[in-house]
């Protein structure tokens, strides 16, 4: 969605956020709070479907970004594991916690402009303390915000090719499959968002979006939603045609289009 100036607009809002996730959010806030201090934490945030009003219960996982004062720690780190574990064994609302934990600094940075900064001040919702997303400019969906948020696919297949050769149970595959398939989708999507001109978050918008630009490969996208979203028919095979054939595409394609994001150290 964009601002009356075409940008875009952040999406997500505490006040969408389904009445049954509620004590999930408030014990979230109140942890984060109370692991860290002010004297640590600077803000923390909320994403994914929690916020935009989209989770589904016992499905759906808890989506967290942390910032601190300074660079995180080894302490820091091994704190953010044990809280997202603590709330999943708390509440069977969700099914897992992601907790990204990284520095104001690195957020506000030059070189993450276009990544991290861009994920915090519009695919963030704010939870705790003052909101990175009045230092950080208005985003509008360019190339270079392609590039810069899902340029790096060429990178991640072979991690995944090692990750998907050492599962040895379905819940491994399951998670490894959730992961490629959004991944995927959300790539295939910034490889065509320049064209269409705005943004969504919703998977199913995403590979429409896409397969209207590429009709060929709809297909495929449409099996990575249902990968993603459930880890559904996570099967070798399955995983193997989205990371050899679709990935490999997908990566080469958007060298073409929008070039390589810049590396990270």
């Amino acid at each position: 969605m964009l601002n009356e100036d075409g940008t875009l607009a952040r999406e997500g809002a505490l006040t969408y956020v389904p009445e049954v996730f509620v004590p999930v959010v408030d014990a979230a806030r109140a942890r984060i709070g109370e692991v860290f201090g002010p004297t640590l934490l600077h803000s923390a945030y909320l994403y994914g479907s929690i916020p935009r009003g989209t989770a589904t219960p016992g499905v759906s996982d808890l989506d967290l970004l942390i910032a601190l004062r300074g660079e995180p720690a080894e302490g820091e780190r091994a704190a953010v594991a044990d809280l997202a574990a603590e709330l999943d064994r708390r509440f069977p609302q969700i099914d897992g916690v992601g907790a990204l934990l990284f520095g104001a600094p690195t957020l506000l940075s030059e070189r993450e402009r276009y990544d991290l900064g861009f994920f915090v001040a519009c695919l963030c919702t704010p939870l705790l303390g003052e909101d990175l997303a009045g230092r950080l400019p208005r985003y509008r969906p360019t190339s270079l915000l392609a590039r810069e948020t899902n340029g790096d696919l060429a990178l991640l297949l072979p991690r995944w090719r090692e990750r998907a050769a050492g599962a040895t149970t379905d819940g491994e595959r399951r998670r490894l499959a959730r992961h490629v398939g959004r991944h995927l989708v959300r790539t295939g999507f910034t490889l065509v968002m320049p064209r269409w001109g705005d943004w969504t978050s919703d998977l199913d918008a995403m590979a429409e979006v896409f397969g209207g630009y590429y009709p060929g490969r709809a297909g495929q996208m449409r099996t990575a939603v249902a990968v993603g979203r459930a880890g559904a028919g996570a099967e070798p095979a399955v995983l193997d045609e989205l990371i050899e054939d679709l990935g490999q595409w997908l990566a080469a394609e958007y060298r073409a289009v929008h070039g390589v994001k810049a590396p990270r150290p």
